[in-house]
């Protein structure tokens, strides 16, 4: 069975946004990772129908939790709320967790981190810049710890 990775994104919820999903999911893809985008998986609701809110958190967090990984989209300053949400859940289950900005703003008042320091705490003390993405080239880096995650090795 071929790792599964949850992408949480704000991409979803703008029609010129969603255009940034394919290439993103594409270089996922070329680890041989098994990609689960939450608006391509979960968005399949009445959004009609009372509830329809509530039935999509709960089908993102199932997701989260059974994925074996999170690849998070953290653009933005601050980055998007649920996406944070998502992160954190990931990292209270102790998934292993990937970051990726390419926005050149910082948005953090540490020194060391380009982000809020919280978001590291899923990473390694002092290789938290392998599980830290600027580019999308960057994701096919043999060197950061995607690829070595891909490959089976257990990271962090």
């Amino acid at each position: 069975m071929r790792p599964r990775i949850y992408l949480a994104n704000p991409y979803g919820f703008s029609k010129q946004q969603q255009g940034l999903l394919p290439p993103l999911v594409a270089a996922l893809e070329r680890h041989g990772l098994e990609v689960w985008e939450p608006f391509a998986r979960n968005n399949q609701v009445n959004f009609a129908e009372p509830g329809w809110a509530y039935t999509i958190g709960q089908r993102d967090y199932a997701d989260v939790r059974d994925a074996d990984a999170i690849f998070a989209v953290v653009n933005g300053t601050p980055p998007d709320e649920g996406v944070m949400v998502e992160l954190g859940m990931a990292i209270a289950l102790g998934k292993p967790t990937f970051l990726f900005r390419d926005d050149f703003r910082r948005c953090t008042d540490s020194e060391r981190y380009p982000l809020n320091l919280m978001l590291f705490t899923g990473m390694p003390k002092d290789d938290w810049r392998s599980y830290y993405y600027e580019s999308l080239a960057e994701i096919a880096d043999p060197a950061k710890a995607l690829a070595r995650f891909a490959a089976g090795a257990r990271v962090l």
